[in-house]
């Protein structure tokens, strides 16, 4: 049996981030991103780290970075500009948590149009996605 729409766009399920290793490893994020720049959980991990410390500006970049990596990331593997990319797969996560980052720092800088975006963003992404990542 078949579930999800037929009509639509099938799921876009990313490839192993290699970065994901290293970083559960305890490797920082810093050392992580210089080696490799093009990924978006690394970003994402730097993003979340500002924000926790109050650096709304350093999470804003570096979310912003996270977010157009992943979006390269997502048209390589055949998303089309639409369609779901569900959380539960965990190679899809680091581009979903640049994105709630995002919003999450367009919120600090009362961007509203930008939260409303992201906002819409993550749940045309995934309905399903956890609360806490939604601006």
């Amino acid at each position: 049996m078949t579930s999800g729409n037929l009509l639509g766009p099938p799921p876009v399920t990313l490839p192993v981030d290699p970065t994901a290793a290293r970083l559960a490893a305890g490797e920082s994020a810093g050392d992580v991103v210089r080696q490799n720049p093009t990924s978006s959980l690394a970003w994402a991990v730097l993003a979340e780290a500002a924000l926790d410390r109050g650096d709304d500006v350093a999470g804003y970049a570096y979310a912003r970075v996270g977010y157009h990596r992943g979006l390269d990331m997502l048209r390589r593997n055949g998303w089309k500009g639409a369609g779901p990319i569900p959380w539960s797969h965990v190679p899809n996560q680091g581009f979903l948590r640049s994105l709630s980052a995002l919003g999450q720092a367009a919120a600090l800088f009362e961007e509203a149009d930008e939260v409303a975006r992201v906002r819409a963003f993550l749940l045309d992404a995934d309905p399903q996605i956890p609360q806490d990542l939604l601006p």
